[in-house]
C-alpha cells in the first residue's frame, strides 16, 4: 500500500452506558482515558505505508507440499536482538479469544509482467511463518497489473500460482482489491501505476482523476465523480471495478468453494483505504500537514454546485478558498482555526456534502462487490488520520472526508453503511500511543489512542466486526503488548469486544531474524488464547 500514512456480536451500548461519562470534548481527545481499567476497546491507528522488497526472479518450479517441516531458516551476521523492557506487566491470555493472525506479504512479490517473483525464498519464508502456527497472508491484487494493457483483458497469471503455493501449505488467503497506484510516498520501493490504458484517457482528460484548488492532481487513484460516468472506454469507474472483481471471482472459484480466501478488502481509495488523496507526498504534503480538499476535478465540483442550487443557496457551489494548504497549522487557517467557517453556515454544508460523496462512493463499490464474492466476507479498511485531533477543527480529518466536529461523530454514518453491505471494518495502527507522539511531534496535537476510541465504538454501535493491523514495523515487545492489550481489551463484560483478525506488516528478512521471530511467536500465540512464558 502506498501512502504517508494504514465479527462482533453483541450489544455494543452496554459497553457506552457501563462506562464513564462522556462529554462532546472527550469524544475528540480522551487524553486521560484509563487504559488498564477501561470497558473501552482501544486501538491506534496512522496511515504510515506498507513497505515492500523486491527479490529477483526465481525458479517458479516448486512443490511447498513437498517437506512441509524441511525449513532453511535465514542466518545473518548480526542479527537484531529483541530489546525488552524490563518491568513490563504481563497478562495471561490463556483462554481468552482466538485471534486469527494473518501476515501481509511484500507489494513486490508480483512483478509488473504478473509473475510470481522468486517462488523458492517464498516458499520458504512461509514454512517459516506457518511454524509460527499463523493462520494466513494477505495479499494485494493490483488492478495496474492484472488489467494493465487493455479494457476487460485481465491477467491472473501470477496471482493463481501464488494462491496455489499458499493453498498447498495449509494456510488461509485475505485478498486485497487494490484499485490505486503504489509509489511515489513514504516507504514505497515499488512502483505499481493504474492500468496504462487508464492513464491515457487521463492526458486527454485530466479530470478523471481528483484535483486540489490549484488543480494539482495526483494519479493515486480515479476520482469518485466518475463513478457513474462513461469516460473509460464507454464504462463508469463502478463498471470497471465490477469487471474486475467479477473476473476474480471466477478465475478463484475453487479457492472461494475450498475456503482458502477467507475475506476480500475493498479499495475504495489511495492506499486502499476510504479517504479522499488530501496529503499526498507527491504535492508537497508533509507530517504534520492539514493536507488540502479535494473536489476540484469537473465532476467532483458540479456535482457541488448542483448539490448547492438544491439547497437554495447556489452562492455556497464553492470550494473553501480560506483553508491553507498542504502544511498549514489549523489556526494560521479562516477556515479551520477556532470560530472559523468550518462552523458557519458555508462550512457546515461543504463538510456535509464532502463527507457524503466519500460515504456514497463506498456503499456503491462494496454494494458491487457483495455480488462479485456472495458468500465471502468483505471489508474496507479506513485511515488513521490521528494529527490535529487535539484542535476543535480536526482539520486533517476533515481534508480527508471525515466530518468529526463539533460533538458530530463522523465515523458512525461510514460504520452504519458498512453494515448495510454486510462489511467488516479494518483499522490500523493498533500499536501507537499517545503520549509518544506527544513526545516526538508535539506540534502536531495528535490524539490516535482518541481516534480509535471513537472509531471502534462507533464499529460497535453498528455491530459490524472488526479488524486491526500495525502500521510501523513491530518487532519490540512494548509494540506487541499494545497490540494484545487493544486485540483484548481488560475488563470487558461480556467477552465479546474484541478483533476478529489481526493483520502483521509485513513478511521480511527482518521479522524472520532469530530474535525477533521468537517475538512475534509468542505474539501469536497470545492471540491464539495461548500463554507462553520465559522467551526472554
Amino acid at each position: 500500500m502506498a501512502a504517508a500514512f494504514s465479527s462482533l456480536v453483541g450489544q455494543p451500548r452496554a459497553i457506552l452506558s457501563a462506562s464513564p461519562t462522556v462529554s462532546c470534548s472527550q469524544i475528540r481527545k480522551p487524553a486521560n482515558f484509563p487504559l488498564q481499567n477501561s470497558r473501552f476497546f482501544l486501538v491506534n491507528s496512522s496511515s504510515v505505508p506498507r513497505t515492500c522488497t523486491m527479490a529477483m526472479v526465481g525458479d517458479d518450479n516448486v512443490d511447498p507440499a513437498r517437506d512441509d517441516h524441511s525449513i532453511n531458516w535465514p542466518s545473518y551476521d548480526d542479527p537484531k536482538v529483541v530489546d525488552v523492557t524490563p518491568g513490563l506487566q504481563e497478562r495471561d491470555f490463556r483462554g481468552t479469544p482466538y485471534i486469527p493472525v494473518y501476515v501481509m506479504l511484500p507489494m513486490g512479490i508480483i512483478n509488473m509482467e504478473c509473475e510470481i517473483v522468486d517462488a523458492n525464498n517464498l516458499v520458504n519464508q512461509l514454512k517459516i511463518l506457518k511454524s509460527a502456527k499463523v493462520d494466513g497472508v494477505v495479499v494485494e491484487c493490483w488492478w495496474g497489473i492484472v488489467e494493465a494493457h487493455a479494457p476487460k483483458r485481465y491477467n491472473w497469471g501470477g496471482y493463481k500460482r501464488l494462491f496455489e503455493i499458499v493453498r498447498d501449505l495449509n494456510l488461509k488467503l485475505r485478498v486485497v482489491m487494490s484499485f490505486h497506484e503504489c509509489g511515489g510516498n513514504v516507504g514505497d520501493d515499488v512502483h505499481i501505476p493504474l492500468p496504462r490504458w487508464v492513464t491515457e484517457i487521463g492526458y486527454k482528460n485530466p479530470d478523471i482523476f481528483f484535483a486540489d484548488r490549484d488543480l494539482r492532481r495526483t494519479h493515486e487513484c480515479l476520482t469518485w465523480g466518475i463513478d457513474k460516468e462513461r469516460v473509460l472506454r464507454g464504462r463508469t469507474a463502478l463498471e470497471v471495478y465490477f469487471g474486475l472483481m467479477r473476473s476474480f471471482s471466477v478465475e478463484f472459484i475453487e479457492f472461494f468453494e475450498n475456503g482458502v480466501i477467507s475475506e476480500i478488502e475493498i479499495g475504495l481509495g489511495p492506499c486502499g483505504e476510504l479517504r479522499y488523496p488530501s496529503h499526498s507526498a507527491k504535492l508537497g504534503w508533509k507530517y504534520p500537514g492539514i493536507g488540502e480538499f479535494q473536489c476540484y476535478d469537473k465532476y467532483l465540483f458540479n456535482s457541488l454546485q448542483k448539490a448547492a442550487e438544491a439547497s437554495g443557496s447556489s452562492s455556497s457551489g464553492k470550494g473553501p478558498w480560506n483553508a491553507g494548504s498542504y502544511n498549514s497549522k489549523p489556526q494560521k487557517t479562516e477556515f479551520f482555526r477556532d470560530g472559523g467557517e468550518y462552523n458557519r453556515f458555508y462550512g457546515r454544508f461543504f463538510l456535509k456534502w464532502y463527507t457524503q460523496v466519500l460515504i456514497d462512493h463506498a456503499d456503491q463499490v462494496l454494494g458491487l462487490a457483495n455480488l462479485s464474492f456472495k458468500g465471502t466476507p468483505i471489508a474496507a479498511k479506513l485511515p488513521g488520520i490521528y494529527w490535529w485531533r487535539n484542535t476543535k477543527s480536526g482539520a486533517a480529518e476533515l481534508t480527508a472526508g471525515f466530518y468529526s466536529v463539533n460533538c458530530r461523530d463522523g465515523y458512525s454514518p461510514i460504520a452504519s453503511m458498512l453494515k448495510k453491505r454486510e462489511a467488516a471494518l479494518n483499522f490500523t495502527c493498533l500499536e501507537l500511543h499517545t503520549v509518544d507522539q506527544k513526545k516526538d511531534f508535539p506540534q502536531a496535537l495528535a490524539d490516535p489512542e482518541g481516534l480509535v476510541w471513537q472509531v471502534l465504538n462507533a464499529a460497535w454501535e453498528a455491530n459490524i466486526p472488526v479488524a486491526g493491523e500495525n502500521a510501523r514495523p513491530c518487532y519490540r515487545r512494548e509494540g506487541y503488548n499494545k497490540i494484545l492489550e487493544n486485540a483484548k481489551p481488560m475488563n470487558d463484560p461480556f467477552g465479546r469486544y474484541y478483533l476478529s483478525a489481526f493483520t502483521y506488516l509485513k513478511l521480511s528478512p527482518t521479522l524472520l531474524e532469530k530474535h525477533n521471530f521468537m517475538e512475534f511467536e509468542r505474539f501469536v500465540q497470545m492471540m491464539h488464547g495461548v500463554q507462553r512464558n520465559n522467551l526472554n
